[in-house]
């Protein structure tokens, strides 16, 4: 497969033409040639500058399988070349190939993870390095594996829960559409061809079913373009930021948000410190994974702690807490387990949002049971409402 990529070497910017099986490679040739890769192109998608887009590299498994196998005993560099030997895929066997070849030239392996920012993020290089310096890879990548397998788990919760609220949503706008395009624009034609006069609410119902009966394609166009359109607007990042800023805002579901980003940041920043990373290099470390709202007051938090305030106080003047996990800081500042403490944190947060979860996924299914049956109902009695009349006449 050919690639174009946009490179510089010194002050020159130039397009290059490679040969390659996947973007990586055509990456790692360009730079054994001297050249620092700008960006890439294959098949008219442009991957981001200095990257390859979302890479089909599977994190979880690769910490999984060489925390086994660092674990049996073997070397660092046995372990890479016997996942190497296994793999299947392409893109990722080039990637292990290209971190033992890092190995090799002595680099230690956050420096040949680090080569790699599309597929191994920065916390994850951050906590290898830390690992690197005290000995406890092991440790480290255990530490790892729980920290993601307990994110993946939350994160799988919300998915199942909200499963069955959009099939109910899906299903009810299914029916919705086949009733207002193909049965009404029929009960409208019969009723029109009978002269007899209608209820004015069945009068505005077939109004709308003459509509698209004698305009169905372009009313379906303007649906169709309207779909576009909001999704596109949906798209942008700014207007995402304002719906998101608008769902902060409602009282319930606003503060569950805010508790699961709580939980996340409290059980990111434990590992980090349990890692060995300092306090104040982790928070700025998983500042990007709060909303801007919640980053905005980590920054204050890490300005008091520069200045030497207990991390519990900071937390607590700046929102970024709640009454127990507060006490539990304390704790953790007497005990001088701050890491395990905060993962304890994550763990009690993450124990609340399984709960709203439950209580919301009960209170949201039987409600949309019910709106979607009473707009259905509607519509179809609206329909039959002159036949209704009809038959109490002939009475």
């Amino acid at each position: 497969m050919k690639f174009n990529l946009k490179v510089a070497r010194g002050q020159q910017v130039q397009m290059l033409t490679l040969e390659a099986s996947d973007g990586v490679q055509a990456q790692l040739l360009a730079e054994a040639q001297g050249y620092s890769v700008l960006a890439t192109r294959a098949r008219r998608k442009i991957a981001r500058a200095g990257g390859f887009g979302k890479s089909g590299f599977n994190l979880m498994l690769f910490s999984q399988e060489l925390l086994s196998l660092l674990d049996s005993g073997l070397s660092l560099i046995e372990a890479m070349e016997a996942l190497a030997e296994k793999e299947q895929q392409a893109e990722t066997r080039t990637i292990l190939n290209q971190v033992m070849a890092s190995l090799y030239e002595g680099l230690p392996l956050s420096g040949a993870l680090e080569r790699f920012p599309q597929v191994f993020p920065p916390l994850y290089v951050a906590l290898i390095r830390s690992s690197e310096r005290t000995g406890d890879m092991v440790q480290a990548l255990g530490r790892h594996v729980t920290y993601q397998g307990q994110i993946d788990a939350v994160r799988k919760k919300i998915v199942a829960a909200s499963i069955y609220p959009v099939l109910l949503i899906v299903v009810g706008g299914l029916v919705m559409l086949f009733l207002l395009g193909y049965v009404v624009p029929r009960f409208s034609a019969i009723y029109e061809s009978s002269g007899n006069d209608l209820p004015w609410m069945s009068q505005l119902l077939l109004s709308w079913g003459r509509l698209l009966h004698d305009h169905g394609s372009q009313a379906l166009l303007v649906f169709l373009v309207a779909v576009g359109v909001l999704g596109y607007v949906l798209s942008r990042p700014a207007v995402r930021a304002g719906v998101m800023n608008l769902v902060w805002k409602i009282p319930a579901l606003g503060e569950t948000m805010r508790i699961y980003q709580l939980a996340r940041f409290y059980r990111t920043l434990g590992m980090l410190l349990g890692g060995g990373i300092p306090l104040v290099t982790g928070m700025q470390m998983v500042g990007s994974l709060l909303q801007p709202a919640l980053r905005d007051s980590l920054q204050l938090v890490e300005r008091d702690v520069r200045e030497g305030k207990p991390l519990s106080g900071a937390m607590d003047a700046h929102g970024m807490t709640t009454s127990i996990a507060v006490r539990m800081l304390r704790v953790g500042e007497r005990t001088g387990r701050m890491g395990e403490m905060m993962e304890r944190i994550g763990v009690f947060y993450d124990e609340e949002i399984s709960r709203a979860v439950d209580w919301f996924t009960r209170l949201l299914e039987p409600l949309l049971m019910v709106v979607i049956g009473l707009v259905i109902g509607i519509v179809v009695v609206l329909m039959y409402m002159p036949i209704f009349d009809l038959a109490g006449s002939i009475q």
